[in-house]
């Protein structure tokens, strides 16, 4: 999936015939399925986050010898400008999610830890887009991902790692949907794995507030603060609290 800026012209530049410049946030966009011409794709697979190219489209490698009127006359050359502002490949999510149960248990952890990551990346793209149901649904399907046996300390401890980023994306989404007792659940699971973990309890406080669990909520921030003593969030927090 990628997030691009484009915009597409007719002749020299001068007759604009599509584009998404206008949105602020523009969607994340397959390749082979919302982006479809051949030209494009090739050019886009060529480039990098953060890089701005024009295109130049012949018909064959465009819209071909018909067009799509009325906009495209048949024949036609059209240009592009376009902006990757930011590629995510779920080439490897999409092929493990094919896979039986079975086959995911076979696979090595280092290509399991990857996919729960993309999964992370696109849980990420949509909480920024201020999608946070997807975005919840993204971290647990990346959860789900992890939930394996480990034949090591040293596998359980990369698994956990993992665990403990998807369990604080967990609660800050639930906190942004208003979800203060499942925001306080994954906040707690997060300590489970370390305690001493200042975001975690900064969450545990923000949902006990929330919930209107005072004491509760000074004794997560107090912890968190003794932690962070001159973290903005966190005495800010405690002077809601107060």
């Amino acid at each position: 999936g990628c997030k691009v800026k484009y915009s597409g012209y007719l002749g020299n530049w001068n007759k604009l015939f599509c584009s998404n410049g206008n949105s602020k946030y523009p969607r994340l966009m397959k390749l082979g399925k919302d982006i479809t011409l051949w030209g494009l794709e090739i050019g886009l697979l060529s480039m990098t986050k953060g890089e701005a190219a024009l295109f130049v489209l012949t018909p064959e490698y465009a819209y071909g010898q018909r067009g799509c009127p009325p906009s495209i006359p048949p024949s036609t050359t059209v240009l592009f400008k376009v902006e990757v502002l930011d590629f995510i490949d779920s080439e490897e999510c999409d092929a493990f999610f094919e896979l039986t149960c079975e086959q995911r248990d076979r696979l090595p952890l280092e290509k399991v830890l990857k996919v729960a990551a993309t999964e992370r990346e696109f849980g990420n793209y949509f909480f920024y887009k201020q999608c946070f149901k997807i975005a919840k649904d993204r971290y647990k399907r990346a959860l789900s991902i992890l939930d394996r046996s480990s034949s090591s300390k040293a596998e359980q401890s990369q698994m956990n790692a993992s665990k403990l980023l998807l369990f604080l994306n967990l609660s800050l989404t639930y906190l942004k949907l208003e979800r203060a007792d499942r925001a306080l659940k994954y906040g707690e699971l997060a300590l489970e794995m370390d305690q001493g973990n200042a975001k975690a309890l900064f969450r545990c406080g923000q949902a006990c507030l929330y919930m209107r669990e005072y004491s509760k909520s000074r004794d997560f921030l107090a912890r968190a603060q003794s932690i962070q003593p001159f973290n903005r969030d966190i005495n800010n927090e405690l002077k809601k609290l107060a």
